[in-house]
């Protein structure tokens, strides 16, 4: 009887401490497919069907879908914020600088800086106190988000972009602080907020936000769709996150 007593308190502290571990791990720990540091911006390469993603330290990391880190490369002193993967270049946002050009082949990089001037202001896009945390492309227009605390001080710049030149031609203001991480999808930008925890869905041809949906406690700064079903969600903390369209509710 004894023994019987002892295997069963065996097997209840066994089952207790498995079920203490599992809730003491984050909501998001089960959706990690990478570990990369500093990640602190993602995007999908359609031609290759990769993720490309930036970190803050001037690296770049290529993953495949599933979270093998395929390939790495320094690329400099910069503190990249953000990717756009082209066929043949890839764009970084560095946050107090401008852009970061690179030909995807030959690694051949270039700085841009450009006049950000809107509506005979200046904006503060690029500066060292809170620069840019994010970059979506559709077309020739980059949409750039900048860092801000403060709601009222939140906009993503709409920036028309070329070979010759490059024009900030509208702003979109969601009045959510801290936007770190762009992607558009389906005639959405969607955004995500680090301070918030938050994804946000903002309608293109609308002009609002018809969408919110709260994120796991995490460090986000970045986000991409692959087209698949999937989202992946870049966490400064040193994480890439895989999600189905389905968890996060999205139609």
């Amino acid at each position: 009887m004894d023994g019987l007593k002892e295997s069963f308190l065996l097997k209840y502290l066994f089952l207790s401490l498995f079920v203490l571990v599992s809730l003491s791990c984050s909501k998001g720990d089960s959706h990690r497919i990478a570990k990369i540091p500093e990640a602190s911006g993602i995007d999908y390469c359609a031609d290759s069907d990769t993720l490309v993603v930036a970190n803050d330290e001037g690296r770049y990391y290529e993953i495949d879908r599933e979270g093998e880190i395929l390939r790495k490369k320094k690329l400099g002193k910069y503190d990249l914020e953000g990717v756009v993967c082209g066929k043949k270049k890839l764009i970084f946002a560095i946050e107090d600088e401008g852009l970061l050009i690179v030909n995807r082949k030959t690694g051949k990089k270039k700085k841009v800086t450009f006049d950000t001037i809107y509506h005979n202001k200046k904006l503060p896009l690029f500066d060292e106190k809170s620069g840019a945390e994010g970059i979506t492309r559709s077309d020739d227009l980059l949409y750039i988000a900048k860092q801000a605390k403060k709601k009222n001080d939140s906009f993503i710049a709409v920036v028309h972009y070329d070979r010759y030149h490059q024009k900030i031609i509208d702003l979109i203001k969601p009045k959510i602080p801290d936007i770190a991480g762009l992607t558009i999808y389906k005639n959405s930008l969607f955004m995500v907020s680090d301070k918030k925890d938050l994804l946000i869905q903002y309608d293109l041809k609308r002009e609002k936000i018809i969408e919110k949906t709260k994120l796991p406690k995490g460090a986000w700064e970045g986000i991409a769709f692959d087209g698949k079903g999937f989202v992946y969600i870049a966490d400064d903390n040193g994480f890439v996150l895989k999600y189905s369209e389905k968890s996060l509710g999205l139609p």
